[in-house]
């Protein structure tokens, strides 16, 4: 058990602001003794399921992400700090958010040093991260992987994932949906960065999933992940193609822009479809006050749901809706479509662009 003192901050300048967020709760594995109030609260050893929230053994996370500028990104961290101050047995050392491969490195070194319990890490880049995170396995620190895989499976307990391809499948099932018997559709896309893979597989899915129904891309460009490059990426999109039927756009952030641009122009035609979920793009799909009309969720409580997973593997529990009595190796979250039916369900944990 550390004596690191509970929410230290390493390296960092200045504090973040915890909001609140709301996360569904794990059961153990553990049968607690108690008196069954019917047949059907009883187990065979005459017990209930005990709770996983319930205070344990002190957990020291030592926890780092890449700089917050991007609103999911910013989200995550939010997310993170918030999840560790709902447990009074979490002690959560966070370092300064980075960009800088050389900078993360080093503080993942001084967190092997000050013999944290756990480390929970979303990589500016997860192939560079890979070797100080196999050292901080082999020193006996449980490592939660984020978002960003490492090049060695092996550098992690756990790893929590998105799933970018699913988001491409989702989007264009929706599509498919939409234009159902439609054979001439025109869909556009607005991809991130084509360099990054995380863009190649969302594009990879939306084009297989397009694909089952028989429609192509018609009209393609690449933004930037900002408000800007959505913008011109838009407005370069719609003078190449009079007439649309619909578009996906890969980012939230980005479609702010490309919003934006959509409005310059007066174009209407069309329904558009986001990507990654932030609450400025629910609340529009509530409103139904512009041609967005659904967006595909990104979780950004990923570094969340791996404190929760740092400290039921330090403590010894598992997840008691699996037989398995071991935390899985990869969670890979889904990626639902958010509509105006299930908005609702959604906002309380989107991330404002």
């Amino acid at each position: 058990m550390s004596a690191l003192p509970r929410r230290r901050w390493l390296l960092a300048v200045g504090s973040l602001a915890v909001g609140a967020l709301a996360i569904a709760g794990c059961t153990s594995n553990t049968p607690e003794p108690s008196t069954p109030t019917d047949a059907g609260d009883s187990t065979d050893g005459g017990g209930l399921i005990g709770g996983n929230d319930e205070p344990g053994d002190t957990v020291t996370i030592g926890f780092s992400a890449p700089a917050a500028d991007h609103g999911w990104m910013g989200a995550i961290t939010k997310a993170a700090l918030a999840e560790a101050d709902s447990f009074s047995d979490v002690e959560l050392v966070q370092a300064e958010a980075t960009n800088d491969v050389n900078l993360q490195i080093s503080q993942i070194e001084q967190f092997i040093n000050d013999g944290v319990d756990a480390i929970v890490l979303l990589p500016f880049d997860g192939a560079a991260l890979t070797e100080v995170a196999l050292e901080a396995m082999r020193a006996g620190i449980v490592v939660v992987n984020v978002d960003r895989e490492f090049d060695d499976p092996n550098a992690a307990r756990a790893t929590i994932l998105g799933d970018n391809y699913g988001m491409g499948v989702s989007a264009g099932r929706y599509i498919c949906e939409r234009l159902a018997g439609k054979a001439d559709a025109k869909v556009a896309e607005i991809a991130g960065i084509d360099s990054l893979p995380l863009t190649q597989d969302r594009s990879q899915g939306f084009a297989d999933a397009l694909g089952e129904c028989g429609i192509e891309v018609a009209n393609r460009v690449a933004a930037d992940f900002t408000v800007q490059g959505g913008e011109t990426a838009a407005a370069n999109l719609l003078q190449a193609a009079p007439q649309l039927d619909a578009i996906w756009n890969h980012d939230d952030d980005q479609g702010v822009g490309v919003l934006a641009a959509i409005e310059a122009a007066g174009r209407d035609e069309f329904f558009m479809v986001g990507g990654a979920g932030s609450a400025n793009v629910m609340r529009s799909i509530q409103a139904d006050d512009t041609v967005l009309e659904a967006t595909v969720i990104y979780p950004s409580t990923q570094a969340a749901d791996g404190i929760r997973l740092a400290r039921l593997l330090v403590q010894d529990k598992a997840l008691s809706d699996l037989v398995e009595v071991e935390v899985p190796r990869k969670i890979q979250l889904y990626a639902p479509v958010v509509t105006k039916d299930n908005v609702e369900q959604y906002l309380p944990t989107a991330f404002e662009s």
